[in-house]
């Protein structure tokens, strides 16, 4: 591509970022800043609420918009990854930034990604320009009330924590990226406390001791107000159908009974009274007017696709984008609570860098037949007959076969599958956003 033409759409975004970009994951904000700092900060113009986390920041994050945007408040909100389509990253009142805007606000930070990759600290990763674009389609474009902010990997050095936000959110925090974040509990929390500022309140839905410790610490350095769940907050799980649950939540300003939430899995209650509790900071600190009607409303309308999410009854068919050890494990104990079938078909797709015993080991012993494939056009996907392999050394007995692709893996699922049978798909986000689709499609119609 011409270096000097401008981009007219999103592909040639995307093909820029391919081959202009740094395709490793480069911690340190000095990039961002360089920009950001070309551009007059626009992030400084924004009201952000910033999410951090192993797990359950999405599903945190999804609940918080949900609610302001009830409430009537122009929301913007930053994910990742995307499940369906590429545009959900940058969303504002629930809808994906169009494809003029990503295009347009791509062309306006280009020539300073360039000539910061000549001159200045070095190229940014795609991440960082998906970043960059979102600060400025929030601050020049959009113009939300609040932005719903989510890390991407870590949070002291991601590419997010250049904001100031209202409020911080840690949800979860497990074993995940040991090779960027730290082998131990404790140095992972310390990655993720790092988006607390000083004085911004925090809110924890971590249960780790060890996590909480760590994050407890850095809340009293930066003079933080801390808010942890089972301390501060409870949120108390009622029923749970493989439809939705509900649940009660308290802390000390009172308690809301009988909220529900479509989202299934026990730890789904933890990240909704996460939320919750986020949501009363800005109510407490910030004036922020939030009914009753808004709250139930707000997180009975929560969608959140890709996590433990039933997209057919007959077969039936379950999507989850479990990716790590602790995700695997919410994963295993919600498809036991939640479902009876005769047999369980897996079909699952994982990357290199994960440690995949510690990944497959759990979903074993539920499994019937395993089908391994590979998600397309990624360089850290692990191959099908690899991922095989390894889960026929794991389980001999087990009935394994490889898939090169996700198409070709339904298709065998759906061949093998008997009336009261349960297919379940995981291991990668990536894989949901290449099978959901699909599937939409074909039980949708």
């Amino acid at each position: 591509m011409d270096q000097t033409k401008m981009f007219a759409t999103s592909e040639e975004v995307f093909h820029w970022m391919e081959h202009r970009c740094v395709r490793t994951i480069q911690p340190g904000l000095e990039r961002m800043e360089w920009i950001l700092n070309r551009i007059d900060h626009p992030e400084r113009r924004c009201k952000f609420i910033h999410i951090a986390g192993t797990n359950g920041k999405g599903s945190t994050a999804a609940m918080i918009s949900s609610v302001l945007r009830e409430a009537g408040y122009p929301t913007g909100l930053f994910i990742s990854p995307y499940v369906t389509n590429w545009n959900e990253r940058i969303q504002f009142d629930g809808e994906p930034i169009a494809e003029s805007s990503f295009v347009h606000w791509a062309n306006f930070l280009r020539p300073l990604a360039d000539e910061m990759a000549e001159h200045g600290p070095g190229a940014p990763s795609p991440f960082e320009f998906w970043t960059l674009i979102a600060i400025c389609y929030f601050a020049y474009e959009a113009s939300p009330w609040f932005i719903v902010w989510e890390t991407g990997l870590g949070g002291r050095c991601d590419s997010t924590n250049v904001v100031y936000p209202l409020v911080s959110v840690i949800t979860h925090i497990g074993f995940d990226h040991k090779d960027w974040l730290g082998e131990t509990i404790a140095e992972i929390a310390r990655e993720k406390a790092g988006i607390i500022k000083a004085g911004v309140p925090v809110v924890c839905g971590s249960e780790n001791k060890e996590a909480l410790a760590v994050i407890t610490e850095q809340a009293k350095q930066k003079n933080s107000s801390l808010y942890v769940i089972h301390k501060n907050f409870q949120a108390e799980p009622k029923t749970a159908t493989p439809n939705g649950q509900r649940f009660h939540f308290t802390n000390a300003y009172g308690t809301l009974s009988d909220l529900e939430i479509p989202l299934v899995g026990e730890h789904q209650i933890r990240n909704a009274g996460t939320a919750l509790m986020a949501l009363e900071v800005l109510r407490q600190h910030y004036a922020t007017v939030l009914e009753r009607e808004h709250i139930e409303q707000g997180l009975k309308k929560t969608s959140w696709p890709g996590r433990l999410e039933k997209v057919s009854d007959q077969p039936l068919i379950v999507l989850d984008g479990a990716h790590n050890p602790d995700g695997i494990h919410s994963l295993v104990s919600s498809v036991r609570q939640l479902y009876t079938y005769d047999h369980l078909i897996l079909m699952v797709a994982m990357m290199r860098d994960k440690d995949i015993t510690e990944m497959i080991q759990p979903l074993l012993p539920l499994a019937h037949q395993v089908i391994a494939t590979q998600v397309q056009d990624l360089p850290r996907a692990l191959p099908a007959e690899e991922l095989a392999q390894q889960v026929r050394q794991l389980n001999p007995e087990l009935s394994v076969q490889s898939a090169s692709t996700a198409e070709e893996g339904l298709r065998l699922m759906k061949k093998k599958a008997g009336e009261k049978d349960l297919l379940l798909i995981t291991g990668s986000l990536f894989l949901i956003s290449e099978v959901r689709p699909l599937l939409i499609k074909e039980y949708s119609e």
